[in-house]
């Protein structure tokens, strides 16, 4: 057995009984010779991975999901968004891939928008297209049980060290002030991409690797003992400058890769990962919020071979294709 396997193997035996906080994956499909759906879902059974964020209605996937009690993140194809700011589409949308399932599929968030930039044409339709489908699902009475929201990266947020300095960029501003204004009055949380190695990998001079990968001893001069809270509670501190002190932040995508560029490696991945999931399931919180489990979810279940960009994105996966994990962790 390798070191990192032995790592991780005791790691796990201390995560396993700790059930504070579940914690879910992201299912991407840009990789070749992926499972089938339905072995997708079981493989998210067998090792007890309690969400899934899908980045499209996919139906085989959604059937596969059926019974499954996954969580699920279900996404609004980002080349679908103008055409659902007409709110008949919005509504035929929901009728497709809502409705359906919606009796024994845990369709948890519907998330309009992954990542879209205040520059992005995309963006004029984020808040309208929300609009449309909270109305759609509140039709179907299904406003309680569904939360409409969208996801954003970390760089709409500027002033982050320290992060009690975390505020809105002011070109984001006019943008992300009606999206919160709307989640907070439908009770739906912001969904937001947290990224360590990011920040890492572009500041390795200020940023120890420790410090990103949960493996700092002790906290630093402003209390934190490791990146990912610094980051959350950033986001926290810009929503309490827009008059949103209560609104819930989800960690909708958060990974290490194992590959393709600085600090990426399998032994860093896995650490990163076994951490993670160590800390969430904890159910500790941030420095900002103790105690408030924050609800995560991994980038990403597979490696996917086709992605485009740099090669680190090709290298998120936690299973290989033939669906053997690269990593020895515990959900």
């Amino acid at each position: 057995m390798s070191t990192i396997s032995l790592l991780l193997g005791i790691l796990s035996i201390g995560l396993e009984f700790t059930v504070v906080q579940s914690v879910g994956v992201c299912y991407g499909l840009n990789g070749a010779t992926l499972p089938s759906k339905q072995e997708v879902v079981d493989l998210y059974k067998a090792n007890n991975i309690g969400g899934m964020r899908i980045y499209s209605p996919d139906q085989e996937a959604l059937e596969a999901l059926r019974d499954s009690g996954i969580d699920l993140i279900l996404g609004v194809a980002g080349e679908t968004l103008s055409s659902l700011a007409d709110p008949n589409a919005a509504s035929q949308w929901v009728n497709n891939f809502v409705t359906p399932y919606s009796q024994n599929v845990k369709i948890k968030y519907i998330a309009v928008g992954n990542e879209v930039h205040p520059s992005d044409n995309d963006a004029q339709f984020i808040h309208p297209v929300m609009q449309n489908i909270q109305s759609a699902i509140s039709q179907a009475n299904l406003h309680d049980q569904i939360k409409v929201t969208t996801v954003m990266d970390s760089s709409l947020i500027t002033n982050s060290y320290p992060p009690s300095a975390g505020i809105f960029t002011e070109e984001s501003k006019p943008y992300i002030q009606p999206i919160i204004n709307f989640l907070v009055q439908n009770g739906s949380p912001l969904l937001a991409n947290v990224y360590p190695y990011f920040a890492y990998a572009n500041d390795q001079q200020n940023i120890p690797l420790a410090y990103a990968l949960f493996t700092q001893n002790g906290k630093n001069d402003i209390g934190y003992g490791n990146m990912f809270d610094a980051m959350v509670d950033s986001i926290y501190s810009a929503l309490e400058k827009l008059d949103a002190p209560n609104l819930a932040v989800v960690v909708a995508e958060s990974g290490w890769p194992s590959e393709g560029g600085a600090g990426a490696t399998m032994e860093n991945a896995a650490t990163y990962y076994a951490n993670l999931i160590g800390h969430v399931k904890s159910g500790g919180g941030t420095p900002k919020r103790p105690g408030v489990a924050i609800e995560t979810y991994l980038f990403a279940m597979f490696d996917e071979n086709k992605k485009p960009g740099a090669e680190t994105e090709r290298h998120f996966g936690l299973f290989h294709p033939d669906k053997s994990s690269k990593y020895v962790l515990s959900f």
